[in-house]
């Protein structure tokens, strides 16, 4: 499906969303499979995703892009810890390299989404942006590429009070154009990596900035370069210093993770001994603003390239306040404990609200899907759900060491079902006794939030998602794709009948 057919009927694979997981799916697919017909839907009007959507100021990785890069691009920026423009260069010039480009269909929404076991076929309504147009097209496989958020709409917390306020308030999911902070009192509502990302920036800027949190999180600064990772680059070359620091990078995330699971009380003094050298002399109680009530890696912690936010309280143009709002008042904002911050611009860095399938409308032979009654299956489809993968990476990882993953098991199924003529496979549980819990153990706000609306995960493989890149390496690049719990079907057109394919 190139350019000058937008509406093919049939493909074998529609890829939904042209952000950093659609785009290794486009990838992978076109490698292993170039015989297959696939296109990539965007409702938007570039690449890249989330980094496309954030603009605000110092959007960047929490990852080094060492491992948030594809395993097949090299990464080349003197930066490790990269800024969102650059990741979406990074993004873009890989979709061009390849002829990704060309496969995809922006402005391009898909409403709907309606399985078909007669056809062995998705039907999707798509809506054109700008005309609100809407058609059809059918394809034999879906894969997810959509994120795990709204792209529309961030969550805000009802604040009292809000009318009253008379200055500005910006939600960072939509930043505006040419705002000017210069000489302005800014207060950012949050304590995540989006509010630590903007203190640092907007402090260079504005007359002082106060990052208001109701609860401290886990901060550590990190080099923004990997000087061996450029030194190596010298000396052999692009690809192979990427291999080589690619793998020390996974193994010290593997390190941090797993020593703060088993050491907390260790892990925690450490966080701390750190907070404490980099705040010396600034008057920033490190007990009250930096010393969370939960232990390391229960929730991702905040990395600081060069310890940029450290800097910004240090030379006081900026301040941590932890303290609920009581609430807004029309120069700012008055918390519980009967303190007034003024502000003349406030930043609601309140999070995201998690969304499915980029809000997708799905049925299975004209039944809804309910998502909560289904369960991952090898975290990258879902029971009962024929023929659709959803891409989401690790919480305590970086997203892509997942995504890669489910992009290569995704085209070793596909030759598996073009080796025995299967046209439909579906995940099925063989033990309805079988527990079901949350799909994330993860206890941000924007995770609890969504709980209930989510699909759930088991307590043994391949119905648990272990968030561990070298088992799950292992599991999905070796492992069985015909084990017994993958059901392969052939539609037998002719006699309009399916038959059950032997494996």
């Amino acid at each position: 499906m190139d350019l000058e057919d937008p509406k093919q009927d049939r493909l074998d694979v529609l890829i939904i969303g042209a952000g950093v997981s659609g785009i290794g799916a486009a990838y992978h697919l076109q490698k292993n499979h170039p015989g297959k017909s696939y296109a990539i839907l965007e409702s938007r009007s570039d690449l890249g995703g989330t980094w496309d959507l954030f603009r605000y100021p110092g959007i960047r990785s929490d990852s080094d892009l060492y491992t948030f890069g594809y395993a097949f691009k090299p990464w080349t920026d003197e930066k490790a810890i990269a800024d969102g423009p650059a990741i979406k260069a990074y993004i873009n010039e890989t979709a061009v390299e390849n002829g990704i480009d060309r496969k995809i269909r922006y402005g391009h929404k898909v409403q709907r989404a309606e399985w078909s076991s007669d056809e062995s076929m998705w039907t999707l309504t798509v809506e054109l942006a700008g005309t609100g147009e809407t058609f059809e097209m059918k394809a034999r496989w879906i894969f997810a590429a959509t994120g795990y958020y709204r792209y529309d709409q961030g969550y805000m917390p009802h604040f009292d009070g809000l009318a009253d306020y008379a200055g500005q308030v910006i939600h960072p999911q939509h930043w505006p154009e040419d705002i000017d902070f210069a000489n302005k009192r800014v207060v950012i509502i949050g304590s995540g990596a989006t509010a630590v990302t903007l203190l640092p920036e907007l402090a260079r800027e504005a007359e002082h900035v106060t990052m208001l949190q109701r609860s401290p999180t886990y901060i550590l600064p990190v080099p923004e370069k990997d000087r061996l990772g450029l030194a190596l680059r010298r000396w052999i070359g692009d690809m192979r210093a990427y291999r080589l620091i690619r793998r020390k990078n996974i193994l010290r995330q593997k390190f941090v993770y797993q020593f703060s699971q088993r050491f907390p009380k260790a892990a925690r003094a450490f966080i701390r001994r750190v907070n404490r050298k980099e705040l010396e002399g600034s008057g920033c109680d490190v007990d009250v603003h930096f010393n969370p009530t939960y232990d390391p890696w229960d929730q991702r912690l905040c990395a600081v390239p060069n310890g940029d936010l450290y800097q910004s309280i240090r030379n006081g143009s900026a301040s941590v306040v932890t303290d609920r709002i009581d609430t807004f008042t029309e120069s700012g904002l008055r918390l519980e404990s009967g303190q007034d911050l003024e502000a003349d611009i406030v930043i609601t860095a309140t999070g995201l609200n998690v969304q499915l399938f980029g809000g997708i409308e799905v049925t299975i032979d004209g039944e809804e899907f309910d998502a909560p009654s289904t369960v991952a299956y090898k975290g990258m489809m879902l029971s009962d759900v024929p023929n659709l993968v959803f891409a989401v990476g690790y919480t305590n990882s970086s997203w892509t060491l997942k995504i890669d993953l489910v992009c290569e098991y995704f085209c070793r199924l596909l030759g598996h079902m073009d080796s025995i003529g299967a046209d439909t496979a579906v995940a099925r549980i063989t033990d309805p006794e079988m527990e079901r819990i949350p799909l994330l153990d993860f206890p941000a706000g924007y995770v609890l939030r969504a709980l209930d609306s989510l699909p759930r995960q088991g307590t043994r493989e391949p119905w648990y998602l272990a968030q561990n890149y070298a088992k799950d390496a292992r599991f999905l690049r070796e492992g069985e794709v015909a084990d017994e719990y993958m059901e392969f079907r052939r539609n037998e057109r002719k006699s309009q009948t399916k038959e059950e394919v032997a494996v």
